[in-house]
């Protein structure tokens, strides 16, 4: 897929917003009701980017049948509700980067598996972050990643073709979904990736050490147009 790159869409957790230390506290405080202790830091670098079940898989080993999953995500959300925004922050490099894209008139949107309600909640607190042209959550449709549905959406909502998109994420299903919507998946590897993750074996576009290394790579991309 050689096509140039015209719009850029963002994973949230571990993409944009390191929410580690907010969603962890959550999934804590559901592990102590159950006399479980806390997850390690390598357990919640793991496993925040698979949310709530992921983050409570981890700190239960497997969870016990006696305990209802249902019940246990509905408490995680509500920890995580009454403290969203406690120690989440911007990662390094992004403001930097949505100012890039902003001067240069490249449509950008945020594509996430959170749910509609908590996005809603965190993204006030980054007023940057509320500058995107399409924000599409884990049930603003009936599927979710790693479908491509909601990826094709969120750039019908841009006006710009899915094969001109870049998505940019940090788990193995973003680089699935981006895949298989003929989308530019490139990995954020300066999110949650654990030691046991192999993101080079991810059929990604390519692996992004920092968010500066997108604007290296637009700049390349006009240059080469320019020289044509």
């Amino acid at each position: 897929m050689n096509l140039p790159i015209r719009a850029v869409l963002f994973d949230l957790d571990g993409t944009l917003l390191d929410t580690a230390p907010d969603m962890a506290d959550a999934a804590n405080k559901v592990l102590a009701n159950y006399d479980h202790g806390p997850l390690t830091e390598e357990q919640i670098r793991a496993n925040t980017s698979y949310g709530a079940k992921g983050l409570l898989t981890a700190g239960f080993g497997t969870v016990p049948s006696h305990l209802d999953d249902h019940q246990l995500r509905e408490e995680f959300l509500g920890y995580y509700q009454q403290n969203i925004c406690k120690g989440t922050s911007i990662y390094c490099g992004i403001n930097k980067l949505l100012a890039y894209l902003e001067n240069q008139h490249i449509p950008w949107g945020i594509m996430t598996n959170k749910p509609g309600f908590l996005t809603e909640l965190l993204l006030p607190f980054f007023p940057e972050l509320l500058k995107a042209q399409a924000i599409v959550c884990g049930d603003t449709l009936a599927l979710a990643k790693p479908h491509p549905e909601p990826l094709l959406h969120a750039s019908e909502i841009l006006g710009v073709s899915h094969t001109s998109c870049a998505y940019i994420g940090d788990i193995e299903k973003d680089m699935v979904a981006a895949n298989a919507a003929k989308m530019h998946g490139y990995v954020a590897s300066w999110g949650y990736i654990g030691e046991e993750h192999t993101p080079s074996a991810w059929q990604a576009k390519g692996i992004l050490p920092t968010p500066e290394t997108l604007i290296d790579m637009l700049e390349q991309q006009n240059c080469h147009q320019g020289s044509e």
